[in-house]
């Protein structure tokens, strides 16, 4: 009995000596994972290399000879290199999640860890305006970003220079996962969905909105052409009233 535990530790303490840290993949669903081996992998006679995941299942097995097993029920879904030993998961699934080791067998010797986490893409999102409110000053537009289960709304406060958020940028994570963003970038205002493997997104230019400023730019250019008007009739008149008076003064003398 005592043998066997004296064994069992050494096994264990092979196992920590080899182990590596964790990389973590996200994958998107319906895609390939590719896991590299980053280091040169050497395999004794009597040994075999493998690709496990959850430390239960093998994936793939390679012997000496350079043999290579797929191992049920990953035949037709996985490509290995046998010059790198990296190994290809097509159209992978949730049930796909988990943490997939490299290692070389009899020794437990980890050469390669990944924790792969399979995620959907995000769903489209929508910004939405809710109210626009105007004055002589300013303009305040209220918005809303909004997923199928989250949303969020924000205040802008536009005068004729500038533009400006409510509490900054605001963003939270969806009761789904993915985060959610709305914010101001120059003229525009930005709604964004994403995870780790996709992104949507929304846009809206505040201009065309806000009636401040495309008033301002009327009133700006309605006071151009009157002063413009205004100077030529004054120069018009002028010129009128001083060929006038060179008749008369000809005529008295």
């Amino acid at each position: 009995m005592m043998f066997i535990f004296v064994m069992l530790g050494l096994l264990l303490c092979k196992e920590l000596a080899g182990s590596s840290a964790v990389t973590t993949v996200f994958v998107q669903k319906g895609k390939d994972l590719h896991l590299d081996v980053n280091k040169p992998v050497a395999i004794a006679v009597y040994d075999e290399f493998r690709w496990r995941v959850n430390d239960t299942h093998s994936i793939v097995r390679l012997y000496p000879d350079n043999k290579t097993r797929i191992v049920d029920p990953y035949k037709g879904r996985v490509e290995f290199s046998v010059q790198n030993h990296s190994l290809l998961l097509k159209n992978v699934q949730h049930s796909d999640s988990g943490d997939y080791t490299a290692l070389i067998y009899e020794d437990y010797q980890r050469v390669t860890e990944y924790k792969v986490i399979i995620q959907d893409p995000v769903s489209p999102v929508q910004l939405s305006v809710n109210s626009v409110s105007n004055s002589r000053e300013s303009c305040n537009l209220t918005v809303t970003c909004s997923t199928e289960d989250s949303l969020i709304s924000s205040t802008f406060t536009c005068d004729t220079n500038t533009c400006n958020q409510e509490g900054g940028e605001q963003s939270e994570v969806t009761t789904s996962g993915p985060s959610l963003h709305v914010y101001l970038f120059n003229d525009f205002i930005i709604c964004n969905h994403s995870n780790q493997v996709s992104r949507t997104g929304d846009i809206k230019e505040i201009q065309p909105l806000c009636s401040l400023t495309a008033g301002s730019q009327s009133i700006s250019l309605c006071l151009v052409k009157t002063v413009v008007f205004s100077v030529g009739l004054i120069i018009m008149v002028s010129a009128v009233i001083s060929v006038h008076l060179m008749e008369r003064l000809k005529k008295q003398e």
